[in-house]
């Protein structure tokens, strides 16, 4: 997948965030209810950048076009954080700082699912 601008990234995020697919001009709706106001015609364009990157598919069946993620918010970000670990030089340094600095829930958490993985 890779990265998002801040234009893509409120894009996904009203996706991320919808119960069903949605059209260019429901994005619209929901980034004008959240005081960010866009031309449709840049919502098309933002939405065919996310759909070459693999964020979004199309279902062009129907008018308007409607989208859906093609992964969640959760891979999404899992995938960033493999992403930074494998750029880094000194990857028990970085593991290091990370957990140095997560919440003691957050801490639980990692616990629990790292007894799980064996």
């Amino acid at each position: 997948m890779g990265t998002l601008g801040e234009l893509e990234r409120a894009v996904m995020d009203a996706i991320w965030e919808a119960d069903a697919a949605l059209s260019a001009y429901d994005v619209q709706h929901q980034l004008e209810a959240a005081g960010r106001s866009l031309a449709v015609t840049t919502l098309l364009t933002v939405l065919s950048r996310l759909e070459k990157k693999g964020f979004v598919a199309s279902d062009r069946s129907a008018r308007p076009h409607r989208y859906t993620a093609v992964a969640s918010r959760a891979d999404h970000v899992a995938e960033l954080m493999h992403s930074v670990l494998g750029d880094a030089g000194d990857r028990t340094a970085v593991l290091e700082r990370f957990v140095g600095g997560v919440s003691p829930e957050d801490a639980a958490v990692l616990r629990q699912l790292l007894g799980r993985s064996g």
